[in-house]
C-alpha cells in the first residue's frame, strides 16, 4: 500500500526570503503578484507591444494566462515572445520579478506543432499509470523549451453522466482509477523538483460536473482525486469550479476552500480562480453586489490568484480602503505567489526556454502518442470480424463523417481545439501532423485492399443536405462549424451507399467533432449527432458486415443497432496517432487491451450510472472495467486470507492469469471489494486495485495485491472509520465479470481517522 508522503509548501528560509522582498512592495506592486493577464492584451497588430506592457504591466503580473494556445506561432517565435515579456518585467519594472507562463496540458503542451495525446479519457481506459507519467514527461520538456512553467492540468473530476460535455476531459467516473492516473500525471508534469518542472493544477475543485447533496459521497468519491494528488504527488495548485457547493460559488466557499481543503486536506499551496469565476460570483450567482465585493469574498474564502483577467481584483485597493479586507490577508496570499515563484527558480537567475531549434513533436513522441492512442481505443463488440483478414478482402468501404477528419480525433483544451473554437481561427493538420483513419488504413494496408472512402452525412444535418459553411452564425460554435465545415467535402449519400453495396466489408466511423463536445458545447442527447443513426442503419440494411468506430469525447449510444453490428470500437479523441491505431486495431497488428474507465449507457437517461451502486436503478450497455481482446484470459489460484485484524498494516490478494489464446496481450486485472452486510453503509462493490499484466500466447502470470484494511474507510459523522465485518473481496475482467472471490472477516473495534492515510494497493507481478 502507498503511504501519504506530503512535503510542506513553505520552510522558514523560504518565508524569510519572501517577508524580505515585501517589505519592499507597494501595495499595487503585491497586487500585481495576485493577477494574470492575458498575452492577447500586450499586443499591437499582433506583436508584443513595450507601450502595452507599460500600460498594462505598470507594477508586474503574477501570471500570463494561456500564453500560446490563443497563437499560431512557431515554437523558437513562442520562446523569443515568453523572453520578451520576461525581460521587461525584469528590466523595467521596479521589483523585477518575473511572470508565471501558464498554459493547458492535460493531452499535452497547448501550442501550435506539439504532440496530442489522447484525451483522458481515453488515456484512462488504459489503466496505465505508468504511460501516463511518460507523456506528461514529454509535455513537461515541451512546455520548458519556451519557458512555461505551470499548467492548468489535471482535471480530476469524478463524472457519472455522459450529458455532461466535459466528460471527455475526466478520467471517469471512478475515484480510484482517477487518483492513481492523477497522481501519474502530476509525477510526470510536475517531477520531484519542481524548478525542474511544470507545477500542475488539480481541478475542478470539486465534485464540478456531479452531484455533491450527499456528503458521504463527496468526501469520499468527488475529493479523493484532489485528495490524493495533495498527499501522494505533492500538487502546487488547485483550482476550484464554476459550480457551488451548498449554494456558495466554489470560488468565494470558505468552507470549502479554508476547512475542508486547508484544513480536512492539509493542502498549503497555490489556489487559483478558474477564467473569470469570481465575476460570475457577481453575475451569475448574484452572492455579491460588485465586482469588488465578489473579489473581496474570494480573497477571504481562500482563492489565491484571479484569471484570466483582474476583473474583481483590480479594486482590492479600493477594498483595503474600504476597511473590506485587511492587508494581513492580503500579504499571505501574495506570500503564496512569490513562494511558488522562488520554487519555479524565477528568483534565481532564470533562464527562460532551451537554446537552438526546437522539436515539439519528435519521433520518441509520436512513438508515445500512438501507443497511448492504441491502448486507449475500446473494443466493445466483435462477432469475429475482426482482425480483418487482409489477405481475403478486395474492397473495404470506410464511410462517415469522422472516415477522413482531423477535428474529429482531437478533444477539448487539445491546441487544435482551443485555436478553433476560443479564437476563431484555423490550425495546421500538419503541425504536428495528424493522421486520419483513410490515412491510417492507406498506410497499412492501401496497397493490399482498395479502400473506398465517402462520408456519406454529416455531423448535425439531415441526411442528404448540401452544406453552406457561409449558413452559419458568427458566435463561438457558429465560427467553428464555418472553419470545419469549410474544410470537409460535401457528404454524398447515394454514393456511399453504393461503395458500400460493392465492398466486403463497411467501416463506419461515426460520432462527435471539436464543437459537439467539450466545454460551452451542450448537446440535447447522447445519440450519435444528427442523422448518423439512420446512415448506420442503411449501412447495415446493406447486408454487409458493418464495424462501427465511433470518435468523440464521450459515450454515445448504440442501443438501436448493437445486435446488428458485426464489431463496435470506442476510440474517444484518440489524438494525433489516431488513423495508424485504429488501423493496427482493424487488421490485427495490435490487439485492443482498453477497458473502460466510465460506464456506457444504454439509453438516453440523465440519471447517473455508477457502477458502485451495483447498476440497481439502471443497466448499462457495457459495464465499468469492460473491454474484449482478440485473445482471451484464464483466472485461476485465488489466495487471500480468510480473517484478518482490522488493524493490520496490510495483506494480500493473489491470483494466476494465463493468456490462453494464440495473440499476446494485456490484461487489466481488477481487484474489487463488496460487504457483506446488507446493512453496510459502504458502496454495494469499490475498486481498490488493479494491474495491467502484459502476457505473451500461452504465458502466465501471479498477480499480488498488497491491500490495508484503511482502503475500506467510510466517511461517517465528519470523521474517516475502518469498520470491522466481512468483505468480500473480488478479482475480476470488470465491474460485473468476476471469475475470482471470497470473503475476509476483519476483526476489531472501529477504527477511527482524522484523514485519509491509505490511498492505494500495491500490486506486483510474480
Amino acid at each position: 500500500m502507498v503511504i501519504v508522503t506530503q512535503e510542506p509548501f513553505s520552510t522558514p528560509k523560504l518565508n524569510s526570503r519572501v517577508d524580505s522582498i515585501m517589505s519592499t512592495m507597494t501595495i499595487e506592486e503585491k497586487i500585481a503578484q495576485i493577477q494574470g493577464i492575458r498575452p492577447t492584451e500586450l499586443l499591437v497588430d499582433g506583436k508584443l507591444s513595450l507601450e502595452k506592457c507599460r500600460e498594462k504591466l505598470p507594477h508586474g503580473i503574477g501570471h500570463i494566462c494561456q500564453f500560446s494556445s490563443s497563437f499560431t506561432m512557431e515554437p523558437e517565435e513562442l520562446r523569443e515572445f515568453v523572453r520578451e515579456i520576461q525581460k521587461y518585467l525584469m528590466t523595467e519594472t521596479r521589483q523585477k520579478i518575473p511572470a508565471v507562463f501558464h498554459e493547458e496540458a492535460i493531452t499535452g503542451f497547448s501550442t501550435k506543432g506539439a504532440t496530442t495525446f489522447p484525451q483522458q479519457i481515453g488515456v484512462a481506459c488504459s489503466w496505465n499509470p505508468e504511460m501516463a507519467t511518460r507523456n506528461a514527461l514529454s509535455t513537461r520538456k515541451n512546455m520548458k523549451a519556451v519557458g512555461a512553467n505551470y499548467a492548468l492540468s489535471p482535471m480530476l473530476d469524478v463524472i457519472r453522466t455522459a450529458h455532461w460535455p466535459r466528460i471527455e476531459e475526466s478520467y471517469g467516473e471512478d475515484p480510484y482509477l482517477t487518483s492513481t492516473m492523477g497522481v501519474a500525471f502530476i509525477k510526470g508534469l510536475q517531477g520531484d523538483d519542481v524548478s525542474e518542472g511544470i507545477a500542475a493544477t488539480t481541478k475542478h475543485f470539486a465534485g464540478y460536473g456531479a452531484d455533491t447533496t450527499n456528503e458521504k459521497d463527496f468526501f469520499e468519491d468527488y475529493l479523493m482525486p484532489h485528495d490524493a494528488v495533495i498527499k501522494q504527488a505533492n500538487v502546487k495548485s488547485v483550482m476550484p469550479s464554476y459550480a457551488a457547493y451548498k449554494g456558495v460559488a466554489d470560488v468565494a466557499n470558505k468552507e470549502l476552500l479554508t476547512d475542508i481543503l486547508r484544513g480536512k486536506l492539509g493542502f498549503d499551496g497555490i489556489t487559483v480562480s478558474d477564467y473569470h469565476a469570481i465575476d460570475h460570483v457577481f453575475d451569475k450567482y448574484v452572492q455579491a453586489s460588485s465586482l469588488k465585493e465578489a473579489g473581496v469574498m474570494a480573497l477571504k474564502a481562500g482563492n489565491d490568484l484571479e484569471f484570466p483577467l483582474p476583473n474583481a481584483y483590480e479594486f482590492l485597493p479600493e477594498a483595503i480602503a474600504d476597511s473590506l479586507v485587511s492587508p494581513d490577508v492580503i500579504d499571505a496570499v501574495v506570500k503564496r505567489s512569490l513562494i511558488m515563484k522562488v520554487k519555479l527558480g524565477l528568483l534565481d537567475n532564470p533562464e527562460f526556454g532551451k537554446e537552438g531549434a526546437l522539436d515539439f513533436d519528435p519521433p520518441e513522441n509520436r512513438k508515445l502518442a500512438y501507443e497511448a492512442a492504441c491502448q486507449s481505443i475500446v473494443l466493445l463488440k466483435n462477432d469475429g470480424i475482426l482482425p480483418l483478414k487482409v489477405d481475403e478482402l478486395k474492397q473495404v468501404a470506410l464511410l462517415g463523417p469522422n472516415s477522413d477528419n482531423v477535428f474529429c480525433l482531437l478533444g477539448d483544451y487539445t491546441y487544435q481545439s482551443m485555436i478553433t473554437y476560443f479564437w476563431g481561427q484555423t490550425f495546421d493538420p500538419n503541425s504536428p501532423k495528424i493522421v486520419t483513419v483513410l490515412e491510417g488504413l492507406q498506410n497499412k494496408i492501401g496497397d493490399k485492399i482498395n479502400i473506398q472512402n465517402e462520408r456519406g452525412c454529416d455531423w448535425t444535418e439531415p441526411l442528404g443536405t448540401v452544406i453552406d459553411p457561409d449558413s452559419y452564425g458568427d458566435d463561438e460554435l457558429g465560427t467553428a462549424k464555418k472553419n470545419i465545415l469549410s474544410r470537409v467535402a460535401q457528404p454524398n449519400l447515394e454514393k456511399a451507399l453504393s461503395i458500400a453495396q460493392n465492398s466486403e466489408v463497411i467501416i463506419a466511423v461515426m460520432g462527435e467533432n471539436t464543437y459537439l463536445c467539450g466545454e460551452n458545447r451542450e448537446r440535447e442527447g447522447i445519440r450519435l449527432p444528427g442523422e448518423q443513426e439512420l446512415f448506420v442503419e442503411k449501412l447495415i440494411e446493406t447486408g454487409k458486415p458493418v464495424v462501427l468506430v465511433i470518435t468523440g469525447g464521450r459515450q454515445q449510444l448504440v442501443d438501436k443497432f448493437e445486435d446488428k453490428c458485426a464489431a463496435i470500437i470506442q476510440a474517444w479523441f484518440p489524438g494525433e496517432e489516431a488513423g495508424n491505431a485504429l488501423a493496427d486495431i482493424l487488421i490485427g497488428n495490435v490487439n485492443p487491451t482498453a477497458k473502460l474507465s466510465v460506464s456506457y449507457p444504454k439509453d438516453d437517461s440523465k440519471q447517473e450510472l455508477n457502477y458502485q451502486h451495483g447498476y440497481k436503478d439502471v443497466q448499462p450497455q457495457y459495464p465499468f472495467g469492460y473491454g474484449l481482446s482478440y485473445t482471451n484470459y484464464m483466472y485461476s489460484d485465488f489466495k487471500m486470507p480468510s480473517e484478518i485484524d482490522v488493524n493490520a498494516n496490510h495483506f494480500s490478494v493473489t491470483c494466476t492469469i494465463e493468456n490462453t489464446g494464440d495473440r499476446d496481450g494485456a490484461e487489466i486485472v481488477q481487484l474489487y471489494v463488496s460487504p457483506v452486510n446488507t446493512n453496510s453503509t459502504m458502496d454495494a462493490i469499490q475498486l481498490k486495485g488493479f494491474k495491467r499484466v502484459d502476457l505473451k500466447a500461452g504465458e502466465q502470470k501471479t498477480i499480488d495485491f498488497k491491500v490495508s484494511p484503511k482502503q475500506l474507510m467510510q466517511y461517517l459523522d465528519d470523521h474517516w472509520v475502518v469498520k470491522p465485518g466481512k468483505y468480500e473481496f473480488k478479482i475480476g475482467k470488470s465491474s460485473v465479470d468476476i471469475p475470482l472471490k471470497g470473503i475476509i472477516e476483519f476483526h476489531g473495534e472501529d477504527v477511527t481517522m482524522e484523514h485519509r492515510t491509505v490511498f492505494f494497493s500495491e500490486s506486483q507481478i510474480k
